[in-house]
């Protein structure tokens, strides 16, 4: 014993507002499903981008998503269904607006309808579609922390600079100390003229630190 099953769709002509102000077109929409995957396939094949990932258009990759949920509601109510597809069927033409008028270079667009039917559309863009305003600020912040780099090498460079004339100035005054002797010189004898001779040598050689002569000192009239 086999069993058929048949779906008993409705099909309804309603007219769908556009993405041209005022303008609207007559479309033929159905509703009557028994399930989400037969009403998605009806959709899809004639809005090939909804639910299907990422497309193109415009040259712009776009994604298309409509929540399950919201399939649900609209695949047995005409007033839904009808608000679904006259925003699907819009969508391309939105998308080819978006390109022509945003500001900048888009790169990528997204259209989300959630599970009340509200619709969230998020674009990404560039003013810098060939990279040469990244190149130029690269190049600008290569050159400035070149420069930085370079400032703190001039004040590392004076910084030793200044510490090896502090040492050479240290090393001067230490040699300069010990260069310094103090010395005394005693000369004993008994003629003045001699030992102021013998005294006058000694000085002359700082490192005879003294000289002593036993020969008593006598100083004559």
């Amino acid at each position: 014993m086999s069993m058929e099953i048949t779906n008993s769709y409705s099909t309804s002509t309603v007219e769908l507002k556009t993405s041209i102000p005022g303008k609207t077109r007559t479309e033929q929409i159905k509703t009557g499903y028994s399930n989400v995957n037969d009403y998605s396939k009806y959709l899809q094949s004639k809005y090939s981008y909804m639910n299907t990932g990422t497309t193109s258009m415009q040259g712009v990759p776009t994604t298309v998503s409509v929540s399950g949920a919201f399939l649900k509601k609209c695949m047995n109510d005409p007033e839904k269904a009808k608000y679904l597809e006259e925003n699907l069927a819009a969508i391309p033409d939105c998308a080819a607006y978006a390109v022509s008028h945003a500001q900048g270079t888009l790169t990528s667009l997204s259209y989300k309808i959630d599970e009340n039917g509200n619709i969230t559309g998020i674009s990404s863009g560039t003013n810098d579609p060939d990279g040469k305003i990244a190149r130029e600020n690269a190049k600008r912040k290569a050159k400035e922390q070149r420069e930085k780099e370079e400032k703190l090498e001039r004040k590392r460079a004076e910084r030793r600079e200044e510490e090896e004339r502090i040492a050479e100035m240290r090393a001067e005054r230490k040699a300069q100390r010990e260069a310094v002797q103090s010395h005394e010189i005693t000369v004993i004898g008994n003629d003045v003229r001699e030992l102021t001779d013998k005294i006058v040598n000694a000085m002359s050689q700082p490192d005879n630190a003294a000289i002593s002569e036993t020969t008593g000192f006598d100083i004559k009239a």
